[in-house]
């Protein structure tokens, strides 16, 4: 049995799976998260060097993990599910699929994980309790919660469960543990202060950074307490991130606004030209028998007129694409998904894939916006540098052939 070729028809198989139980609720378990899923034992893999069996199982688990989320409930497996399927098309022996349920069950937290196969999994599933985005992923998780059990969920209590699910988790590999306890811990710091409760049964008091750092007791006596903050990057105001989306949005229109601009400059140049070139060949090279000294005035004439309108299309004419980026592309961060350009001739589940992997990470999603108002402005600066020469070839080859006439009549 090839490992890496049977990897990629379950992956093919389980990505086609998604797209045909796509459901507009789960806003977390999706594709993007199998994606983050696989990005996380990329990342541990590259520590623990696993050979092309273990890392066919600890993958293949990811890939059905939500896919069984999706058929589950009440995070109970069926008795028939996708993986059966999935597994039993595959030239698998019973142990190798054993192993790869047990890892799904033991990132369900439905049995305890023993071997190193099952920590991965665990820990890969775990991964974003360690991440500077886990707010964000933890919003995704609460909204999707909603969505499937139709009924709104209280501030408080989702709070209490995940601080609950904080306190309680611990990194099964010591690759985990060394690389995201840290910031758990201050994702941990962060809820307990929103939450207003004591952090890990310590005397510790959270207060907002307005109010005073002690209290006075019911004796009077004035006591001095320990106050952590919420780290500063996790809470950026309202006002901030309005900002930042109204540059965006304004920097957005400016651009479309200035490349419409240009391309009207184009057209008057190309029309203004055109009635020029018509006028005179219609009207002036009939002449030349008669006045054969406006021969040479009339060829630069039509010279300018020809050029200017060259320069004119060349700033209106579309650049080339390729339409198309690679998966590596996405887990790089590297492609601008908002550019058509880039994308035309993908399949749409790859491009559903980019698109979401980007929604879900807001780095990802800034660079995106920052890509395309840069790449607008390389097109606007072409465009306006074309136009540039465009507006010169005509203003002082329209005074050169004046010129050229003025000494004409008086040779």
């Amino acid at each position: 049995m090839s490992y890496p070729e049977s990897l990629t028809k379950l992956s093919a198989r389980a990505m086609q799976l998604y797209v045909d139980k796509a459901d507009d609720r789960l806003f977390y378990h999706n594709l993007a998260h199998t994606g983050r899923l696989l990005e996380s034992v990329k990342r541990m893999n590259d520590h623990f060097k696993l050979d092309d069996k273990n890392y066919f199982i600890v993958c293949a688990a990811l890939w059905l993990y939500d896919l069984e989320q999706i058929s589950s409930e009440n995070g109970e497996m069926k008795t028939t599910s996708p993986s059966d399927s999935l597994l039993d098309s595959l030239e698998m022996n019973d142990a190798e699929k054993e192993e790869i349920k047990n890892c799904i069950l033991a990132a369900k937290g439905l049995r305890q994980p023993v071997t190193l196969n099952e920590k991965i999994v665990c820990d890969a599933v775990s991964f974003y309790l360690g991440s500077p985005y886990f707010f964000e992923y933890n919003k995704l998780r609460r909204k999707e919660a909603e969505a499937v059990t139709s009924e709104k969920i209280k501030g408080a209590v989702w709070r209490s469960r995940t601080l609950s699910l904080l306190q309680n988790h611990q990194f099964q590999t010591s690759f985990c543990q060394d690389l995201l306890n840290k910031t758990k811990e201050e994702n941990l710091k962060a809820i307990t202060s929103l939450h207003g409760v004591k952090h890990l049964n310590k005397q510790t008091h959270f207060e907002s950074p307005h109010q005073k750092n002690n209290l006075i007791d019911p004796g009077g006596n004035r006591h001095h307490q320990h106050v952590i903050h919420p780290p500063d990057w996790k809470y950026k105001s309202k006002h901030h991130l309005s900002g930042v989306e109204t540059v965006f949005r304004n920097s957005s229109s400016n651009h479309l606004n200035l490349s419409v601009m240009a391309d009207n400059k184009a057209f008057i140049m190309i029309s203004v030209n055109s009635i020029l070139i018509s006028l005179g060949i219609g009207l002036i090279i009939g002449k030349f028998v008669l006045i054969p000294k406006l021969f040479i005035p009339t060829v630069l004439l039509l010279f300018v007129n020809v050029f200017t309108i060259i320069y004119s299309v060349l700033a209106t004419r579309p650049g080339i694409m390729k339409g198309k980026f690679s998966m590596e592309d996405v887990q790089n961060k590297k492609v601008d998904l908002l550019f058509f350009g880039n994308f035309f001739k993908m399949p749409l589940v790859d491009f559903e894939y980019g698109m979401k992997q980007m929604m879900d990470d807001s780095d990802f999603l800034y660079d995106n916006l920052i890509r395309d108002i840069y790449a607008q402005g390389q097109i606007l600066g072409r465009k306006f540098r074309l136009l540039r020469s465009s507006y010169n070839i005509f203003m002082y080859g329209t005074a050169s052939v004046v010129v050229a006439y003025i000494i004409s009549f008086f040779l």
